[in-house]
């Protein structure tokens, strides 16, 4: 079972936001991204989630083709997306194909899904829970998972999940709401 291809967005070496399905990408290579992705499990025969990074390249003759970056065997932050984006989240998958249980559906539960990380920096912050709250106050659609990691700068200590059907809208929404939790202001809209 694969998920819809997403893009991931980079900064500094760290994945700092994650959109499904990938925006703009053609149908033809999302679903050649796809078969790359389940012919590689299947060869390498994994058990449980392998998450695939792929690279989009385009020869000087104008052939498109992808590029197999890197391969994770395991749940990944790039697929924490599917707790609320997906009928079947990545554990859950996980576990299904560790206990020989049949895949779960791997469609998505709203049109859009964009996943922010929260990213550690230099400091704790006293005030969080009195973020989470005005947070949820002001978007109660938001999905918050804090890790419960030491915060370290450039870490990944949790994630901000937005759904919808308006890729622009559905990408304020979730960055407004890590940047407002890492803060404490709210990002102009």
């Amino acid at each position: 079972a694969a998920w819809p291809v997403v893009e991931t967005v980079q900064a500094d070496g760290i994945c700092v936001e994650v959109v499904a399905p990938a925006p703009d990408l053609p149908e033809e290579l999302a679903l050649q991204a796809q078969s790359l992705a389940l012919m590689l499990a299947d060869e390498l025969g994994v058990v449980g989630v392998l998450a695939v990074e792929l690279f989009e390249t385009v020869s000087a003759e104008g052939v498109t083709s992808l590029l197999v970056n890197e391969l994770a065997m395991r749940p990944h932050n790039s697929a924490h997306w599917t707790i609320e984006g997906s009928r079947t989240s990545q554990f859950e998958q996980h576990l299904r194909a560790v206990l020989d249980w049949p895949m779960g559906q791997t469609t998505m539960t709203a049109p859009i899904v964009v996943m922010v990380n929260l990213l550690g920096g230099d400091d704790a912050d006293p005030d969080l829970d009195r973020r989470l709250h005005m947070l949820f106050g002001r978007d109660p659609g938001l999905k918050v998972h804090l890790y419960g990691k030491v915060l370290k700068p450039g870490r990944k200590v949790g994630h901000v999940t937005a759904l919808g059907d308006d890729l622009a809208e559905v990408r304020r929404r979730a960055r407004t709401g890590a940047h407002y939790l890492r803060t404490g202001l709210w990002l102009e809209t």
